[in-house]
């Protein structure tokens, strides 16, 4: 670099004083060197030939700066210095090649940038983008839990108005019958009263009691007890609370279901795995077993004795989430295995051999493992969910939004398949289709 600089100051040094003004002229137009601007008039006005070279090996660097001067000697005429200073300096074209091709890797490092940062944007989009669907789905289910507990506040609310209204009638009707009765005696004694005024001037006149006081009822002991309205009021609000807990568990689960439904995978079967009993549909969205074995080639991929296929997809990472409808079946499997599991003659499906599933058996048994499952509504269809980092596997009820079973702890080390199994056909009993269900988390 300082042999670069001598070499341009002694050539300035050929130029007379008013070549030298143009040539430094030059330098404050912008694009001299294309992408720099030019160098500030302020810092050229008072530079004499050697802070010019440096200014120029400041602001373009070795390379850029000899391209400048010399494109600057050609615009003032000086061609015989560019050819005597291309002589001099044979080793700048090979410095120009290196910036050249500093500048070509700087550019395509660049370019690279943007168009990381430019997928960087549409991934946020994208984000935001689900965010803001994420937040119209729970405001949904805000709208419509709320609705439900406002409906449920009202009717407890007119329940109670209705409870204690109805004491307060049974205890005005005691007190209108309480009152009748001693308005008719009152009546009566009155009767007796004005009689006893019309003989008051007889003589001997039986007084005894007996004869005038007439049978009446001891009303020392009558009184109107109010009715307790606490206990109608404390029963309505316990009430109240056991619906709103209720319908809280609700909401929580019906959230946790459209958490997992957001990362819904499109799955199909892959027909290189199925067992030749079962019939794939054209889309890949549907199996049921069938009566007839086909003619298939016995690839390592296929299962040869159990009615078993796998998903086409697979997963090493992160979380996925698919629905399979099991309306109409008395008998199925469903879950994921790893890659690596044995799919030939007898299989024992349980996590120590990568299978992480659930089954139906005689139409009303769950299972896992061979663990019973207690599971409240048959369920029509079901969605699985895995999370792969996490170790675990979640089977959803995706009406009653209950979870069926989940596997915790699970120990990920291959690849991941989503697992069908339609199982035997049993003459009719169990001919309907295992099908994939496109997710719709929007209901």
């Amino acid at each position: 670099m300082a042999k670069l600089s001598e070499e341009l100051w002694k050539t300035l040094q050929d130029l007379g004083e008013e070549e030298f003004k143009k040539f430094k002229w030059f330098l404050k137009q912008d694009h001299i060197l294309e992408g720099f601007p030019g160098i500030p008039v302020a810092l050229l006005e008072k530079a004499d030939r050697q802070d010019t070279v440096d200014l120029m090996v400041q602001k373009y660097n070795g390379p850029g700066a000899l391209t400048v001067f010399l494109k600057v000697l050609e615009k003032i005429g000086r061609n015989d210095l560019v050819h005597s200073l291309n002589i001099k300096n044979h080793h700048s074209v090979l410095l120009k090649r290196d910036y050249e091709r500093k500048k070509a890797e700087l550019g395509a490092k660049m370019k690279l940038m943007i168009q990381e940062r430019q997928m960087k944007i549409e991934e946020i989009k994208r984000s935001a983008k689900l965010s803001s669907k994420s937040a119209d789905r729970h405001i949904a289910d805000s709208e419509r839990a709320f609705t439900v507990l406002l409906q449920s506040v009202k009717r407890s609310l007119d329940n109670l108005i209705e409870a204690i209204d109805e004491k307060r009638k049974t205890t005005q009707k005691q007190a209108d019958k309480f009152i009748q009765e001693l308005e008719q005696e009152i009546s009566e004694l009155t009767k007796r009263s004005n009689k006893i005024d019309q003989f008051s001037h007889t003589d001997n006149f039986d007084l005894s009691s007996n004869i005038f006081i007439p049978t009446t009822r001891s009303w020392t002991e009558v009184t109107i007890q109010p009715p307790s309205y606490g206990a109608s009021v404390g029963g309505a609000v316990d009430q109240l609370a056991e619906e709103f807990s209720t319908e809280k568990r609700k909401l929580i689960a019906k959230a946790k279901l459209h958490r997992v439904q957001e990362f819904a995978k499109d799955v199909t079967l892959d027909p290189d795995t199925a067992n030749p009993y079962l019939i794939l549909s054209d889309d890949r969205k549907q199996v049921y077993c069938g009566c007839v074995k086909q003619t298939l080639p016995d690839n390592p991929k296929r299962f040869n004795t159990a009615s078993n296929v796998l998903g086409k997809q697979s997963f090493s990472s992160g979380r996925f989430y698919f629905e399979v409808q099991v309306t109409g079946k008395t008998s199925w499997d469903l879950g994921v295995v790893k890659e690596s599991i044995s799919r030939k003659g007898s299989i024992k499906a349980n996590p120590e051999n990568g299978y992480w599933t659930i089954c139906l058996r005689e139409g009303h048994k769950y299972k896992a493992s061979l663990v019973d499952l207690c599971v409240k509504y048959q369920p029509k269809k079901v969605g699985v969910f895995v999370d792969y980092e996490k170790g675990s596997v979640s089977f959803h009820d995706v009406d009653s939004v209950d979870i069926i079973h989940s596997f915790s702890d699970c120990s990920f080390t291959e690849k991941l398949y989503p697992f069908f199994s339609p199982g035997s056909h049993r003459g009719g009993k169990n001919s309907a289709p295992l099908i994939i269900s496109p997710v719709n988390y929007a209901e």
